[in-house]
């Protein structure tokens, strides 16, 4: 399966690399794109966990990874969501 890491940008200017084993997040965000952190976190449970069932469904059990890379991107959201209007860009989507 073709893999993806994408590279976020936090409302505090961090940043992150997240990886998907499935293309599927180029369905939900775009390089250079800028969202609520509240979308941005629905987009990527909605594309994470279809990636995790698209693995599950070719080898028989979901992606760990994935669903790792889920539960981090939700923590370190919580973070920052006491913040007045906080946003999340998406610097780059890497395809490997």
């Amino acid at each position: 399966m073709p893999e993806v890491t994408f590279d976020i940008v936090w409302p505090d200017g961090s940043e992150d690399q997240f990886y998907s084993p499935s293309t599927v997040v180029n369905q939900y965000f775009q390089s250079g794109q800028t969202y609520e952190l509240a979308d941005f976190v629905q987009r990527s449970q909605k594309s994470l966990t279809l990636a995790s069932e698209r693995v599950r469904q070719v080898y028989g059990r979901p992606c760990s990874m994935a669903i790792a890379q889920l539960k981090k991107i939700e923590t370190k959201a919580e973070c920052f969501s006491h913040n007045p209007d906080p946003k999340v860009t998406i610097q780059n989507i890497d395809h490997d």
